[in-house]
């Protein structure tokens, strides 16, 4: 049973509800803080998966051939699309909801939380270790930072931060179901290689939280279906010829 996914999608939705009906007590320095201080928590959730790689040039290779195709196939704005499609209901339902940020900001930053939750390395390798042992302690432990970040997202966006939580769900029970098929074709190298990957699209993440630059993330995701791939070939072919 997807203990973990479930208990991660239900903070989600529950962080989007209180930070919707509450967020409006918040003042904009406590909103603002409060979302560099979560942005400077996913850096540092990036930064130990990012040492702890293998293979720093099938890493490299990986992000910067998956940000290429991402930004050339547009990938980016395909991912814009569903997050205004995602507001849609939300405006249906609550259409007296008032937000104080422009149209691009709030597409903007519902980008950023669509891949913090969705495609973080943490989030996806906590899928597969769940599946394939039944162990949910990783995503039991990103759950916490999701809920609190979820309520601080939602206090800006309104109530759609909950709607995430349904292809997260969607994207992680995959995961959890083919983790059985995934995990027996790829090595120690392979995964640390591909938690690297997700720590640069974490590190990437808490810029855009903080503000400090805005990193096209969402075009980044690629990446995360390339890096094994590449890292494969990089073991079995390119590493013993340069030995």
């Amino acid at each position: 049973m997807p203990i973990g996914i479930i208990v991660n999608s239900i903070v989600i939705i529950l962080g989007g509800i209180i930070g919707g009906l509450l967020g409006h007590l918040a003042t904009e320095r406590i909103k603002y803080e409060l979302n560099g201080v979560f942005g400077i928590c996913a850096i540092a959730m990036g930064i130990p998966s990012i040492t702890q790689m293998a293979n720093m040039p099938a890493v490299i290779l990986a992000v910067v051939v998956g940000t290429t195709l991402g930004l050339v196939f547009h990938f980016g704005q395909q991912i814009e699309k569903v997050a205004a499609l995602m507001q849609r209901p939300i405006g249906k339902i609550f259409p007296h909801e008032n937000l104080a940020i422009s149209h691009d900001e709030f597409i903007n930053s519902l980008v950023t939380a669509i891949v913090l939750f969705c495609a973080s390395g943490t989030g996806i390798y906590g899928s597969l270790t769940a599946g394939m042992t039944g162990d949910h302690t990783i995503l039991i432990a990103k759950s916490v930072l999701d809920f609190f970040t979820a309520v601080i997202f939602a206090s800006n966006l309104g109530y759609v931060v909950s709607v995430i939580a349904l292809p997260q769900f969607v994207i992680f029970f995959s995961l959890f179901l083919f983790a059985s098929i995934i995990f027996p074709m790829t090595t120690p190298e392979m995964i640390l290689d591909f938690k690297a990957c997700g720590g640069f699209l974490m590190l990437a993440t808490g810029f855009r939280m903080s503000k400090i630059r805005m990193f096209p993330t969402a075009d980044m995701i690629p990446a995360m279906i390339l890096v094994m791939p590449i890292s494969w070939v990089w073991l079995t072919y390119v590493l013993p010829f340069l030995q």
